[in-house]
């Protein structure tokens, strides 16, 4: 497993765009697959996207297409989700999690995932 932590949440405006981050450490980056996940109090969590080991394949959740991208830097063990012209529906929780997979896999389901971050929040006022 993975230590990860996100930041990069805060408040902002419909129409407006944040950066979140996830940093990983406690062992290598390589091979893991990246996601990331959104959850409102109460409700079940949501998958947002995925980035393969290599960096190369991608996949979002419909809701977010177009207006979100994952992009990974594994020199800086990093992860990244920037999210473009928000929406106050797009107010939750986001967490990134790692899994371990091949070199252009990525995964949809929360399950497959082994390492999760604490969270940070998103605020989308309309």
């Amino acid at each position: 497993q993975v230590h990860l932590v996100e930041s990069g949440g805060g408040l902002v405006q419909a129409g407006g765009s944040l950066r979140l981050s996830c940093a990983a450490s406690g062992r290598s980056f390589s091979g893991y697959s990246m996601g990331w996940f959104r959850q409102v109090s109460g409700k079940e969590r949501d998958f947002v996207g995925a980035i393969s080991w290599s960096g190369t394949r991608t996949t979002y959740a419909d809701s977010v297409k177009g207006r979100f991208t994952i992009s990974r830097d594994n020199a800086k063990n990093t992860v990244y989700l920037q999210m473009n012209s928000l929406k106050p529906e797009d107010t939750a929780v986001y967490s990134c999690a790692a899994a371990p997979a091949s070199f252009t896999t990525y995964y949809i389901d929360a399950a497959k995932y082994d390492s999760w971050g604490q969270g940070t929040q998103v605020t989308v006022s309309s």
